[in-house]
């Protein structure tokens, strides 16, 4: 004798009852051809089908979280990032190329020299590294020092080095070294070297005043200031910094324009004054 199913009954508007048998169809609930409710509701209740927020984020907020994805991974914080990157992969919202690229990453989060690089630069242990440039020549590094620092939009591995063939900075900082991390090869090795691990980068203080709004408008960089003084008779502040790398000190007050002078060391600020003739030059030579 076959046993009577209890049944319930739902109390829906016409166009309530459409939107039940499409999502029937989406998730295959159907008799034959034809979408089934019941077995809708049935595969939500035996947790066969999982009911979740409204698939309603926005692209710039999936893009957003996208771009925090990115920063845990470079900044080595894995745990937080797979969090963040299931709960990602859950959301419908996400387009193919990203929902692949996500899930490739989840299924091998790292790759094994970020792991040994992580660990040299915790327990303070000098290493050997490679590393490929932008014009895919391959260099070796000795590091007796490293922190991994965001510069504009990229993560770097900002270290200093024995080696100082092909460094251009000052000679006060050739052993500092400011390398990519996505230019680390995936197949690179990270050995440990022999020797004493430096307590910090190498750095000098330069000097730069900032003149009118921007002298009102600047504020100090609490990590790196050593010095900032308003001089009232001359209408300008008065600014020193320690830098461990000329390069990117240059690309910052760069953008400041006439408003920054850069005034010292001597060989800083001449060095600063051939790269702004040589942009200037651009503009005011004769265009051939």
């Amino acid at each position: 004798m076959t046993r009577k199913k209890r049944s319930i009954t739902l109390s829906i508007e016409e166009y309530e009852k459409a939107q039940l048998e499409a999502l029937a169809l989406e998730f295959d609930q159907t008799w034959g051809d034809n979408p089934n409710v019941s077995k809708l509701v049935k595969a939500i209740a035996q947790g066969k089908l999982r009911l979740a927020a409204n698939h309603d984020w926005s692209r710039d907020r999936i893009n957003t979280l996208n771009r925090i994805l990115g920063w845990l991974k470079d900044d080595g914080q894995l745990d937080t990032a797979l969090e963040l990157a299931h709960i990602l992969l859950e959301r419908s919202e996400l387009n193919l190329p990203l929902r692949h690229e996500i899930q490739a990453w989840v299924n091998q989060p790292s790759a094994p020299w970020r792991i040994d690089l992580d660990r040299c630069i915790r327990l303070q242990r000098p290493f050997r590294l490679t590393y490929q440039d932008a014009a895919d020549r391959l260099w070796n590094f000795t590091v007796r020092h490293a922190v991994i620092e965001r510069h504009e939009d990229r993560q770097y591995l900002d270290c200093w080095c024995d080696e100082t063939e092909g460094n251009q900075d000052i000679e006060d900082l050739k052993h500092n070294w400011s390398l990519r991390l996505d230019r680390i090869p995936e197949e690179a090795m990270i050995s440990r070297a022999d020797g004493h691990w430096q307590p910090e980068l190498s750095y000098i203080e330069v000097e730069f005043h900032l003149l009118r709004g921007l002298a009102f408008g600047y504020h100090a960089k609490t990590h790196a200031d050593v010095w900032v003084e308003w001089l009232p008779e001359a209408q300008i502040k008065r600014v020193v910094r320690r830098i461990h790398n000329t390069f990117w000190f240059f690309r910052e007050v760069r953008r400041y324009g006439a408003d920054c002078i850069v005034m010292g060391p001597a060989e800083v600020r001449d060095r600063f004054a051939r790269d702004a003739i040589a942009m200037a030059r651009h503009y005011t030579d004769a265009v051939p």
